[in-house]
């Protein structure tokens, strides 16, 4: 294995930490918030510092790394990236343990947004924009993973070949660097657009900044204490489903929005979730709701955001969970089994069905009516997923248990976890505390988290190739 390789892309992470310091330094200077802006100085000359030392180290190495390493580098980059987030939490005048500020960044970086701090609205506002920016951030560079590492075709588990995925041609560095330069482009742009958006329906500024980082990532960090506080009108409920519709679909949908054959060919998974989302708003409608609300907490949830507008004494907070497991597209920021995945495995469990009922029949093994056709490896890799997923849940709601937060909110924190989804009122979980849990159970939800974005086979991945060496 070669750490020079993964010390020159690993070092690369920490500049974009570099620039939110920069940002939020400028914002503690223009607004006169100088009590915090030492903690960005020290953040951006950590982060300068460690990312320059890295690069130095690794310049000279060849700069193609294999699979194992790739995902090797994707798990650094989290533990790297997320320490150097919990700095200004750290260094903060809010009396912020270490591993209470590393829970923090990494629930930030994974779109979670479980959070250690209860009065949001006593925050200084220059945390609640670094919180925010984490989320955005952690969602940038999900995708540069997506599309540039997990459609490897030496083991494509995330699937991303069965749906359109840009022009995946990757065999130069220059090519790596003009997809690496589109992502970043249209993810800006689609926030830029969010934001525009929720400040001209009379959001103040602050909070559309924030939110808008929130909703791009699929996260569920806000600059209040709910989301009620924020969203009021209904053309404000209409922007929100719009920012999680964009968030839990395919992320290069507005390539091909405007060709009509292409978006009908290359995005029928995004048709399924369109059509899933307003069979679930159907069935939820007769329970009284109101019609956007339900909506918002419907596209919420296949979105892994968890943000409702709904009150907490709601009924429906197992079926919501039941809808967060599915997640969205493929190619999104959103976590969950995924519905491809539940599409191969449906469809082949009813083939083989059909097969023993009629030997003779034809099996169509297209998905989604596409050309493009289920593998018997996409369906070895669908059942992985799926028993892993399970088995993460058995085992961290089991270490959740022995904390003092009973059996159902184990389970239930558990798959929000693994869904890297908020605990709002939607879920009836909105009052657990993070800060008083026992530090076992804030380690073990911090590695699931990532588990929960990178998925359970990658370490696999790893534990196999070091144990067995070939």
């Amino acid at each position: 294995m070669n750490y020079k390789r993964i010390s020159f892309y690993l070092s690369l992470f920490c500049f974009p930490i570099s620039f939110l310091s920069f940002i939020n330094i400028l914002y503690a200077s223009y607004f006169d918030y100088f009590l915090s802006i030492d903690t960005y100085f020290i953040t951006l000359a950590v982060s300068l510092l460690i990312g320059f030392g890295l690069l130095y180290y690794g310049k000279k190495s060849p700069k193609n790394v294999n699979f194992i390493e790739q995902l090797i580098l994707i798990i650094f980059a989290y533990i790297l990236t997320s320490i150097l987030i919990s700095i200004p939490f750290y260094l903060s005048n809010y009396q912020v343990t270490f591993l209470n500020s590393l829970f923090e960044s990494i629930s930030g970086l994974t779109g979670t947004g479980f959070s250690i701090f209860k009065d949001i609205k006593y925050l200084d506002p220059t945390l609640i924009l670094w919180r925010s920016s984490s989320q955005w951030i952690g969602g940038l560079f999900f995708l540069f993973f997506l599309i540039i590492i997990f459609s490897n075709k030496s083991f494509n588990y995330k699937m991303t070949n069965l749906t359109y995925s840009g022009d995946n041609n990757f065999n130069s560095e220059n090519n790596i660097k003009d997809n690496l330069l589109r992502i970043f482009i249209i993810y800006s742009l689609l926030s830029i657009f969010i934001l525009s958006l929720l400040n001209l329906s009379g959001v103040r500024l602050f909070n559309s900044l924030n939110l808008s980082m929130t909703l791009i990532s699929g996260g569920g960090f806000l600059p209040t204490e709910s989301v009620n506080k924020i969203i009021s009108t209904n053309f404000q409920k209409i922007i929100l489903i719009f920012s999680f519709m964009v968030s839990l679909l395919n992320f290069y949908l507005l390539f091909n929005l405007f060709n009509k054959n292409t978006l009908i060919k290359d995005h029928k998974e995004d048709l399924y979730l369109v059509v899933i989302s307003i069979i679930f708003c159907f069935l939820i409608y007769f329970n009284n709701y109101d019609g956007l609300d339900i909506i918002i907490s419907v596209t919420s949830s296949l979105a892994n955001s968890g943000l409702t507008l709904l009150k907490p004494d709601n009924n429906l907070s197992l079926y919501f969970l039941l809808i967060t497991i599915i997640g969205g597209s493929i190619i999104s920021n959103t976590s969950g089994i995924k519905l491809t995945r539940f599409y191969i495995l449906l469809k082949i469990t009813s083939s083989e069905i059909i097969k023993l009922i009629s030997p003779n029949s034809i099996i169509n093994k297209t998905i989604f009516g596409s050309d493009k056709k289920i593998s018997d490896d996409h369906v070895k890799i669908s059942f992985l997923i799926f028993i892993s997923f399970f088995l993460s849940l058995f085992i961290l709601s089991s270490l959740l248990v022995v904390d003092n937060i009973g059996f159902e909110k184990s389970f239930k924190l558990s798959i929000l976890t693994l869904t890297n989804t908020v605990n709002s009122e939607m879920f009836n979980m909105h009052n657990i505390n993070f800060s008083n849990l026992l530090t076992s159970s804030k380690i073990s939800l911090i590695l699931f988290m990532i588990i929960g974005k990178i998925e359970l086979i990658s370490f696999f991945l790893i534990f196999k190739k070091i144990l067995f060496k070939d």
